[in-house]
This record gives structure tokens, C-alpha cells and sequence, in this order.
């Protein structure tokens, strides 16, 4: 039999990238640079000249491509909520269960708050915007406060709780997940998974989330 006949570009052609794809490519290896030396190394000593050494670029292209560091650690934070928000987009809404999408929400966002992400948003949160409002953050608060709505809301949107609840919810929820990754970072990021404090969250969700209006 005759093998199917395959049309490859030209090595040369298949290797060009457009512009925008080789500027995404530097600032995704500058993103995930800053990101390992802190969570190796600790937020002090993530400095310029580690950055830049990981990520193989000059701190000049970091410049370029973020104006400096209030833009890269604001880029850092975006890039870390966005995979957060990623692990969780994909919940099943129809035919699950309350009690069921606590359960999914509970984990897939624990690992997240276990991961070198948290660490990175962690030391970043704790180390420098809260000692400073850096140029472009804005309320880099309510902005995060909106981000985690927006990821929240339509999960569990069948509670119908009074909006103020669920706002309480939503930062009782933070509060703890933040409490048991910074744990594990006190810890040196060898904590086991922490099932029962995870189970007892479930349980506490699913409770205030199903109780009465």
C-alpha cells in the first residue's frame, strides 16, 4: 500500500514564529523565571540578576517587555490567578450535585494553594504590595477581590445567597486555603496533602451554602 503523501513545510519556514508569538514566548520564560527563584529562593533574593539569568534574557528585555518590576510582579500575580481560575473552568454545572462541586472547587483549588504559584503570589502579596501600592496595581485589591467573584460566582450560583454572604463565603474560603499553603511553605514545602482540614472545609461550604435563605 502506498504511503499517504504528507506536505511539510520547509524546516526554515516551520520554525518562523511571529512577532507576537516570540514576544508571549519571552514574557512566559521571564513569568515562570520569577516564579521559580522565589519559590526556590525566597522573594529577597529573587533578584534581577537571577531573574533575568534564569529566563536567559537581559534585564533590559525585562524592562521591554514589563516596564520594570511593579509590572513584572503585577504580570506574576495575573499569570498565577489565571491558572487558578483554569483549574476550575472546566467544574461540570449540570447534573452535579451542591456538595459535589464543593468537593471538585475544594480540590482543584488546593492545588493550586499548594503550589509554587501560591508561593510566588504569596511572597509577592506579603513582601511588596504590602508594604507598597507599586505604579499600575490600582486597587490591586478589589481587583482580586472581583477576579475570585468571577471564578466563584457561577459555580455555585444555584445557592442564591444573599450577596453579602456570599462575599463573607468567598473570603472565609480564601482565608483558609491561603492559611493551609502558607502553612505548607512554613513547613518548607515538604507538608503533607491536609485531608482532614480539606474535608472540614467541604463540609463547612456545603453546610453554609445549602442552608436557609
Amino acid at each position: 500500500m502506498t504511503a499517504p503523501m504528507r506536505f511539510e513545510l520547509p524546516l526554515q519556514a516551520r520554525a518562523r514564529r511571529s512577532h507576537a508569538e516570540r514576544t508571549a514566548e519571552t514574557r512566559a520564560k521571564i513569568i515562570a523565571a520569577v516564579v521559580d527563584a522565589i519559590a526556590e529562593r525566597g522573594f529577597q533574593r529573587a533578584t534581577a540578576l537571577v531573574i533575568a539569568s534564569r529566563a536567559g534574557v537581559t534585564w533590559g528585555a525585562v524592562q521591554h517587555h514589563f516596564g520594570g518590576k511593579d509590572g513584572l510582579l503585577l504580570a506574576v500575580l495575573e499569570d498565577s490567578f489565571n491558572r487558578f481560575a483554569e483549574r476550575l473552568a472546566d467544574i461540570p454545572l449540570a447534573n452535579t450535585t451542591l456538595a459535589e462541586r464543593v468537593s471538585l472547587f475544594v480540590d482543584r483549588a488546593w492545588a493550586h494553594f499548594s503550589s509554587r504559584y501560591f508561593r510566588s503570589t504569596f511572597e509577592i502579596l506579603l513582601n511588596y504590595l504590602g508594604r507598597a501600592e507599586p505604579a499600575g496595581a490600582g486597587d490591586w485589591r478589589a481587583q482580586m477581590a472581583h477576579a475570585w467573584d468571577r471564578v466563584w460566582s457561577p459555580i455555585f450560583a444555584d445557592a442564591r445567597l444573599p450577596r453579602q454572604r456570599s462575599l463573607m463565603l468567598q473570603r472565609f474560603t480564601i482565608a483558609a486555603l491561603s492559611g493551609l499553603g502558607a502553612t505548607r511553605i512554613l513547613d518548607g514545602g515538604a507538608a503533607a496533602r491536609p485531608p482532614q482540614e480539606l474535608a472540614l472545609l467541604k463540609q463547612t461550604l456545603t453546610r453554609a451554602l445549602t442552608a436557609p435563605k
